[in-house]
């Protein structure tokens, strides 16, 4: 049976067209329902558009408050019966009501290996620090950012012939093969949760 995902975006949407082009692949076996976007100026947006995928628009300034803002998200979700949301870049930092509500059915992607270098620079962060290894995490969203049970995490290694955007193109092109593999995996039972901790089923 295919299941139905919401993907939530806010910026270029690199993974988001990684995600879709796995599906036309037939590497992930889902349906990308809708896309959930916050800023009009996304360009994620035209690509949605481009793929012929259903957006829902929800600028926060619209919204008086925070609940009303989730409001609307809910309630598309529902009319798409949503199995998993897939969070790809989405600047908002979700309630956790909102959390609690769709608890082990939003994951998120982080280019680092958690728990290091956590929060929104983390490439540049490992590359300043000197790492020698970084790599890219999919987990489980819980109430805290960027914490969560592990999916999957795949490492790379940061050369002394490195850049800062070389070492951002590394992260970016694992990141794209790593998503779609680990939303396959959990859509299709192959992991299960068990306590904080995610194991092959």
């Amino acid at each position: 049976m295919i299941k139905n995902i919401a993907i939530f975006a806010s910026g270029r949407g690199t993974n988001f067209a990684a995600i879709v082009t796995a599906v036309s692949r037939k590497l992930l076996n889902a349906r990308i329902a809708v896309l959930v976007c916050d800023n009009p100026e996304a360009p994620v947006i035209k690509k949605a558009g481009r793929f012929g995928i259903k957006t829902l628009l929800v600028a926060r300034e619209d919204f008086t408050t925070r609940g009303d803002f989730e409001a609307q998200i809910i309630q598309a979700l529902k009319k798409e019966k949503i199995s998993l949301i897939v969070l790809a870049g989405f600047m908002r930092i979700l309630s956790p009501s909102f959390v609690r509500r769709y608890k082990n059915r939003i994951i998120n992607i982080h280019p680092s290996l958690l728990p290091s270098f956590k929060g929104g620079h983390a490439i540049k962060e490992a590359f300043g620090y000197g790492a020698k290894l970084t790599g890219v995490t999919v987990h489980f969203v819980d109430e805290q950012v960027d914490h969560g049970p592990i999916i999957l995490q795949e490492p790379i290694r940061i050369t002394a012939a490195d850049t800062l955007r070389s070492l951002e193109d590394k992260i970016h092109s694992l990141e794209h093969t790593l998503y779609p593999k680990a939303i396959q995996l959990l859509l299709h039972g192959k992991l299960k949760l068990s306590g904080r901790k995610v194991k092959n089923s």
